[in-house]
């Protein structure tokens, strides 16, 4: 039998300003829980649109400019909204998986001269403390074999296709411009290895 890291919880009707969709709560080992927002064709012969997005509540909720995790989530519920064939997992890895305190540490360090990465190995965590086994069993529990990944990041495509997921296309996700990320985005780019306005393969 099958083990996986997430147990399905609950399931509702979810009404957003972007379309409706069902939301799934899954609970992991740890207890946390992961939510999968989604919205299916069931005649659709394309892979579903997908997203991997960690819980951010700086850029999620209060709309911070020093990320652009508020918008890319934006973006991705619209996509998947507009086309009517998708999902998007909410996984609780504040802060690249280590948390909101530190986060908001690693925040202070920046305004000290730090980047992100810098910040985050000098509070004795790796650049991305993430792993996406979660993620992996969530869509496995959903149904989904084969995304077309919402992503500018090639880790979450290798790790998908670690777990078993087939990666049919990757799908940039970029957000507006604004001033009080752009050292905030070139870390992603030249430390963490970050696609930007590259073409999908």
């Amino acid at each position: 039998m099958t083990h996986f890291s997430v147990q399905k919880n609950s399931s509702a009707r979810l009404p957003t300003r972007h379309g409706e969709f069902t939301a799934t709560v899954y609970t992991d080992e740890t207890g946390a829980e992961h939510v999968a927002i989604s919205r299916y064709d069931a005649k659709s012969d394309k892979s579903p649109l997908v997203r991997l997005h960690s819980e951010c509540l700086t850029g999620d909720v209060l709309g911070s400019l020093r990320c652009d995790c508020g918008e890319q989530l934006d973006i991705a519920l619209q996509r998947i909204a507009a086309e009517g064939h998708g999902v998007l997992l909410y996984l609780r890895q504040e802060g690249r998986g280590i948390g909101l305190a530190n986060k908001i540490r690693a925040y202070e360090l920046q305004d000290s001269g730090m980047d992100t990465v810098q910040a985050n190995e000098h509070l004795g965590f790796p650049a991305d403390a993430r792993d996406y086994q979660v993620a992996a069993d969530m869509l496995k529990l959903e149904g989904v074999g084969t995304v077309r990944l919402m992503t500018n990041n090639p880790r979450k495509v290798a790790a998908l296709e670690e777990q078993g997921i087939a990666i049919d296309q990757r799908l940039e996700i970029i957000a507006r411009h604004e001033p009080e990320r752009v050292g905030y985005l070139s870390t992603k780019a030249d430390k963490l290895g970050h696609l930007f306005g590259e073409k999908v393969r």
